[in-house]
């Protein structure tokens, strides 16, 4: 974006706001550039100006910046002006467009300057005198003990609670260790010193208190509070949005984001371990898979880059300046059917959304509640059990030996074969006999066949979780042994059974975060274990509130919220009358093979009292999945049994959950599987499976009548010639 005419003052920062690498200014002088620019990019004339009979406060013209920054020297030509008002604009967050319709151009368009102090901005710390970081707090220091053959997690430093604001220790606990990676995180999706906005009047709003008045106010920065809110500001509404732990919520901090990271390692672990495969293709690895090495530690911290990398979408900072989002860091609470509480100040609202997410639930188990206690502690020096749940498993540093994970969900089945991929050892224990439970029966098996392949062992038929306790021994490792009691089916007969380990995941699902914010007072309804009451438009039982995600919802992904999030905003905002019942929802498993489902399985079916039809094309038949030696799995399509309607469909194979979004757009489109045959895929690709479904159901409406018009269509034409 660098003009190709030669500045006199400015060659150096336009490069620099651009991001361009400057070669031959120091990092000081470039701050004191871009401080100069500023300056005098701030003494552009704003006042009230009137555009179509309305008063726009104190804002500027952009040709009049133009000219200001080209009177200054800082610019030869009106384009080279126009590169450094976008930069500032977008990369410092300077000034923004009245109504955020317009990049800063050379135009009679008119803007004003960001008031950081009404959106919420960082704390200065006193020490330094620039903005609080969370790298302000780290303590390197490390524990030392006389005997030398244990150490303590976390090998990474924990920050120093003596001086990290009381009302940001909550987060500093959760996430650790405290490197680059996780303070850079924190830095953005929970700023610590943070100040919450001042209060203010709306643009063009008089009225005595309404200063602290919302369009809307959100309470849960998960991806469904985060989509509804830079939603609803972007289309002009005022929006104040709380969070008491991290922007992004689970699916960037502790679940989507993280756990993919790390099944990527795992495979690329397992993809070289695989010598069998290699030897066939014409590959050898000299050492066989024993010189397959993994480094843990490094998997972890590739994990943390990644997370921290992608957090910038989600950053306190990008909704305050770029989206106009009020942020508050605190904990809502409600203290009448229009007003919430945070951080001791009232807010009223027009509107609001609860987008609160949920928790991982914990069993029933003598002991456990104990061990996972003791896990987060932030005690120094303490001998911690590694005792997990999905919203601390990426906490670990150290690899454990043995794995054990209760649950064979989704969450439960990824990282059981990720972990073993990495060279853990792994047990799953369940109740219900299978996996995937969601999933239909052969297809689940598909995935727990390749797991168990990989070396994870299952234990499904388990009665009761009686105890876990720590046995007082420490593993080379430096992870204290635990041991868990069970009573399993075995033989027809219940035994109890002990089992070691040094970690141990608990993934039996999540429960909606519905409590501690006097929803009572409100006149919200509420249940504990379903979540929130909602209709179809997500409203709740108070005519201005709706709920969001998984608070409310038994679909509970990422995807899934944010397309609530957007009925919300027509629902809350525009008098709509979007309804959830009309969202079809995919998701998928990313195992190896993976799951991606759609709709209706055959069990939904079969309890409504629909008929269907059901169509199947094995990969085992195509030649991109042959070429590939990726032949497991199929396409499954269920169609109504009068028509091609797609009813739903489950796909099992590599790149099942990229594959299922076209049969989902086909359900979107109201398009027939009969239609799906006439799509041209390129060759050879595994997508051309769900085509070949469609040549299927297409081939059943050939019946013995119509092949006989067309023989005699045939016929005819012979005789004809």
């Amino acid at each position: 974006k660098t003009s190709t005419k030669k500045n006199n003052k400015m060659d150096e920062p336009v490069r620099d706001l651009y991001n361009i690498p400057s070669e031959t200014m120091s990092e000081k002088d470039l701050e004191e550039s871009i401080d100069t620019l500023v300056e005098v990019f701030r003494k552009v004339e704003t006042k009230d100006r009137k555009y179509h009979f309305k008063t726009f406060k104190k804002c500027f013209i952009g040709t009049e910046a133009v000219d200001n920054i080209i009177d200054s020297g800082h610019a030869q030509s009106r384009e080279d002006a126009v590169l450094i008002g976008q930069a500032l604009q977008e990369d410092h967050s300077l000034f923004e467009h009245v109504t955020r319709d317009h990049k800063f151009s050379d135009e009679y368009l008119f803007y004003h300057f960001i008031d950081e102090k009404k959106l919420g901005r960082r704390g200065v710390n006193e020490i330094t005198g620039k903005a609080s970081t969370w790298a302000d707090f780290l303590n390197v220091s490390t524990s030392t003990t006389g005997n030398k053959q244990i150490t303590y997690l976390p090998r990474l430093p924990l920050p120093d609670f003596d001086v990290v604001p009381p009302k940001d220790q909550h987060v500093a606990s959760t996430i650790w260790p405290l490197d680059e990676h996780n303070a850079t995180l924190l830095d953005r999706v929970h700023p610590t010193n943070w100040e919450d906005p001042v209060p203010h009047h709306s643009k063009n709003e008089k009225k005595s208190g309404a200063e602290n008045t919302y369009d809307l106010i959100v309470i849960g920065a998960g991806a469904g509070g985060l989509v509804t809110s830079a939603g609803s500001a972007g289309l002009g509404a005022r929006v104040a949005l709380i969070e008491s732990n991290l922007l992004g919520g689970d699916c960037l901090n502790v679940g989507c984001v993280p756990s993919k990271a790390l099944i990527h390692s795992a495979n690329l672990a397992h993809g070289a371990k695989c010598t069998r495969q290699l030897e066939e293709s014409g590959i050898t690895i000299e050492g066989g898979a024993n010189a397959v090495k993994v480094n843990f530690p490094k998997v972890m911290e590739r994990m943390r880059r990644i997370r921290s990398d992608i957090s910038t979408n989600d950053s306190a900072e990008r909704f305050t300046k770029q989206l106009g989002v009020e942020v508050f860091f605190g904990h809502g609470k409600f203290s009448s059917d229009r007003t919430v509480v945070v951080n001791g100040r009232t807010l009223e609202f027009r509107k609001a959304v609860i987008a609160t997410g949920g928790y991982p639930a914990l069993i029933s188990m003598t002991g456990l509640k104990f061990l996972y206690e003791k896990a987060n502690s932030t005690e120094v020096g303490a001998v911690r059990p590694i005792v997990m749940t999905n919203e601390t498993l990426f906490n670990m540093t150290t690899q454990p030996k043995k794995l054990c994970v209760i649950g064979a969900g989704v969450v439960g089945m990824e990282m059981s074969q990720a972990m073993q991929r990495l060279g853990s050892e792994v047990v799953v224990f369940g109740r219900s006999g299978r996996v995937l439970p969601k999933e239909d029966l052969d297809l689940s098996n598909i995935v727990k066949n390749q797991i168990e392949e990989d070396g994870v062992s299952f234990r499904l038929s388990v009665k009761e979780y009686v105890s876990i306790n720590m046995t007082g021994k420490v593993l080379d490792n430096g992870l204290p042994e635990l041991c868990m009691t069970i009573q399993e089916l075995v033989g027809g007969k219940v035994v109890k059974s002990e089992v070691l380990m040094d970690a141990l995941l608990v993934a039996v699902g999540r429960k909606p975060n519905v409590t501690g914010m006097d929803l009572e007072k409100a006149g919200i309804e509420f249940d504990s274990r379903k979540g929130l009451v909602v209709n179809d438009r997500l409203l709740t039982t108070n005519p201005r509130v709706f709920g969001v995600g998984d608070c409310c919802s038994a679909f509970k992904f990422t995807h899934a919220a944010d397309f609530m999030a957007r009925m919300v905003i027509r629902n809350a905002l525009f008098f709509g009358s979007a309804k959830m019942s009309d969202l079809i929802i995919p998701y998928s498993t990313f195992t190896t093979p993976e799951v991606g489902s759609v709709g209706l399985y055959e069990s939904d079916l079969k309890e409504r009292g629909i008929a269907y039809k059901t169509f199947e094309k094995h990969f085992s038949e195509n030649d991109r999945a042959i070429c590939d030696d990726s032949t497991s799995g199929m396409v499954r399509i269920r169609v109504d049994a009068k028509s091609d309607k797609i009813l739903g469909a489950s796909i099992v194979g590599i790149g099942a959950g990229n594959m299922i979004s076209e049969i989902t757009l086909a359900m979107q489109t109201g398009t027939g599987l009969g239609k799906l045959s006439a799509v041209i895929h390129p060759y050879p690709t595994t997508a051309d499976a769900v085509r070949a479904t469609g040549d299927l159901y297409n081939k059943t409406r050939a019946t013995p009548a119509v092949r006989g018009i067309l023989r005699g269509l045939i016929q005819m034409q012979r005789y004809g010639s």
